[in-house]
């Protein structure tokens, strides 16, 4: 019998190298796997914050020069800006405006789409093109339509008899907010939409086969069924579009540039407004900002429940 076979009849376990190297690297478990990952959010998240939260302390000149330490005296100034406060309650009121008539209009599409219909594969395609082309490119495009002089929306309404002159649209604030969260709507409606079709497409149709033996009608349905069924999509839909529409900068900047002064500008827009003169505080506004999305979103989890599963 070979000298390697104990006696009984098993061998010894192997402590070469090899095995040295395999329970190293089990040790690391599931981090050369997750390691790349960490890295980017490291880079390309951690990193930019550290160096936003780091520019707001220091002096820096318009040319980008470091001028030294600043403390806190960018954010003493942020903070007695006289148009921070209503730029702030114009933000909150952009943002929920804009995210209520998303997810209403959304899921009003999503129910839609989710109908046999003809065409139906044709006007899912057509839902795609706002969310395909540039926002920005969206923005300007409106902007040139809504053209006190050569926009084709005064050319038809002046020649309809429905103004008697051109309007400034995007000159007035009263004016230029609601076409703004028009465009925004716009641009957000496909993305949300297919979220929540998405939603819809996972309701098992027995469910509802069940539904309807058990006699009930279709508004108990949607009511008791498929709203607590589509709540997490609903809530991917929302948070996203907090993020999104909190930090909206393509949309207001290419239609009014925040103007005049700052009566059309959200936090996002106002930050870029404050870099042509003091880069410093433009960045204590940035951490301002990037605190009041975290504080939205998590206030908006906690009244949500989340994480809790529906009675």
């Amino acid at each position: 019998m070979s000298s390697n076979v104990t006696s009984g009849g098993r061998r010894p376990p192997r402590s070469g190298r090899s095995g040295t190297r395999r329970s190293g690297l089990g040790r690391l478990g599931p981090l050369p796997w997750i390691g790349p990952a960490v890295l980017l959010i490291v880079v390309v998240v951690l990193w930019p914050v550290y160096e936003m939260v780091r520019t707001s302390f220091l002096k820096i000149s318009v040319s980008g020069f470091v001028r030294g330490w600043a403390g806190l005296d960018k954010y003493r100034q942020l903070f007695d800006e006289p148009d921070l406060g209503s730029v702030i309650t114009a933000t909150v009121v952009w943002t929920v405006g804009v995210v209520a008539l998303t997810m209403v209009i959304s899921l009003g599409l999503a129910q839609l789409f989710n109908q046999r219909f003809p065409g139906r594969r044709l006007t899912r395609w057509a839902l795609i093109a706002p969310w395909a082309a540039s926002v920005l490119m969206t923005a300007i495009g409106f902007k040139w339509m809504l053209d006190r002089t050569a926009g084709v929306l005064n050319t038809l309404m002046t020649d309809l008899g429905i103004v008697d002159s051109p309007e400034d649209w995007l000159g007035d604030p009263s004016t230029a907010w609601p076409w703004m969260m028009f465009v925004a709507v716009f641009v957000s409606l496909p993305f949300t939409t297919y979220t929540l079709l998405a939603g819809l497409q996972t309701v098992p149709g027995e469910v509802y086969e069940a539904a309807r033996v058990d006699g009930a009608g279709v508004w108990q349905t949607y009511r008791r069924i498929t709203l607590p069924l589509l709540r997490p999509a609903f809530l991917v839909g929302v948070v996203i579009n907090l993020i999104n529409v909190f930090n909206s900068f393509p949309v207001i900047w290419g239609m009014t540039r925040g103007g005049p002064d700052s009566d059309t500008a959200t936090t996002t827009v106002f930050m870029y407004q404050l870099k042509s003169s003091d880069i410093g505080e433009s960045a204590a506004m940035s951490v301002v900002n990037f605190a009041l999305v975290v504080v939205m979103v998590a206030a908006f989890l906690k009244v949500s429940r989340w994480n809790q599963e529906e009675a």
